[in-house]
């Protein structure tokens, strides 16, 4: 699995000793009975639901950039003000999904890497192949898993930028003229987050799947 670069130095050093915190954490965890396969489903819930929240925030700055669309009356900049709100929550849960996307790829490296290398602990072969048969069908279930929640982040930033957008233009620009004038942009934005909404759903569906396979296989 290949991570996202990291280009300065700061950022390595810094990435390095949040490892070390991970690391501690695991250890930790495991000295109570928490090991990496239960924080590894653990985290895959938590990005899950995250993602649901996900939809729901921008499904609702959806809905309060139709309402303003269709304005007839009242008072447009408190229509503004929610707007930007809903943007604003909209950001804060892109930011979450995110997170926990890459706190799931991490416990899953740090998983995988122990698993491997307690291969060669095995003095019974056929227990070692099957041991290492069941490590590559987890890691093969799992980059599907992590591919499919990777898409459809991808997919946030283009609404995140198409509403970004909309409320700039409308802090400047608060009248009936400047909310005709995004008229045209919303049919796009309502596309984007179909498809953002469609591929959530998918993430959503496979980590169910995901998670009912590490249960059979625990």
């Amino acid at each position: 699995m290949k991570k996202r670069s990291i280009f300065s130095a700061p950022l390595l050093a810094l990435t390095m000793v949040l490892s070390g915190c991970q690391s501690a954490y695991y250890s930790a965890m495991e000295s109570v009975g928490v090991h990496k396969r239960d924080i590894l489903v653990d985290r895959v819930e938590e990005t899950k639901d995250s993602q649901e929240e996900s939809q729901e925030e921008f499904q609702s700055a959806l809905d309060r950039l139709t309402t303003l669309i269709n304005f007839d009356g009242g008072d447009l900049k408190e229509a503004y003000d929610q707007l930007n709100s809903d943007y604003e929550s909209s950001l804060t849960a892109a930011s979450d999904v995110t997170n926990n996307i890459n706190k799931v790829e991490d416990v899953a490296d740090a998983l995988f890497d122990e698993w491997a290398g307690e291969l060669e602990q095995y003095s019974n072969a056929s227990l070692k192949r099957q041991s290492s048969k069941q490590l590559n069908s987890t890691k093969r279930d799992f980059e599907k898993l992590l591919r499919s929640m990777r898409n459809a982040e991808s997919k946030m930033e283009p609404v995140l930028s198409s509403l970004r957008d909309n409320v700039l233009y409308l802090k400047h620009n608060l009248n009936a003229q400047a909310v005709t004038a995004i008229q045209g942009e919303f049919t796009s934005l309502k596309r984007d987050i179909k498809v953002l909404m469609d591929d959530m759903n998918k993430s959503i569906a496979d980590s169910n799947k995901f998670i009912a396979q590490m249960g059979k296989a625990s």
